[in-house]
């Protein structure tokens, strides 16, 4: 059992995120909360959390796992962002939704759907979330914090 780190939700602590993200750093996953659900995520760079992540999860490794970027700037790093695609984020983002888009090379194979070449992203509208994904400096991969087929995770009761 992981340890349990309790960040403010409006006015999150720099102490705090920076221990939940030495925690992603050493290849741990975190339960973290969006604008929608709570999450699980990793680093989006290590393989091995990106597997633990799958069987905590309990879902097979060739189910999609969306990217949680910090604003529009990390997107474009990862996905292939024209400029009406822009348009679009611009006016949803940050926010409740997942945008597919075609994979940049700077994501790791693990992560792209293989016949597609997409990755999903979201930019949540969460101060605790963006905070991580800010001091980890790249994504958080990501999947709902809930089992397939149970209700919703809204709450740190996990």
């Amino acid at each position: 059992m992981g340890e349990r780190i309790e960040i403010h939700p409006v006015n999150p602590q720099p102490r705090l995120i920076r221990r939940a993200v030495e925690v992603l750093r050493e290849g741990g996953v975190i339960a973290y909360p969006t604008d929608t659900v709570y999450g699980l995520g990793c680093d989006l760079m290590n393989k091995g959390a990106i597997e633990r992540l799958h069987q905590i999860k309990g879902m097979s490794k060739d189910k999609a796992l969306a990217f949680i970027c910090a604003d529009l700037a990390d997107i474009s790093r990862y996905a292939v962002v024209e400029n009406a695609t822009y348009r679009l984020l611009r006016r949803f983002l940050p926010g409740p939704y997942c945008f597919i888009l075609q994979a940049t090379r700077e994501v790791p194979k693990i992560v792209v759907q293989p016949k597609a070449k997409t990755v999903g992203i979201r930019v949540p509208n969460h101060p605790v979330t963006i905070a991580l994904v800010k001091e980890l400096g790249r994504p958080l991969i990501s999947t709902t914090a809930s089992r397939p087929g149970a209700a919703p995770m809204v709450t740190a009761d996990l």
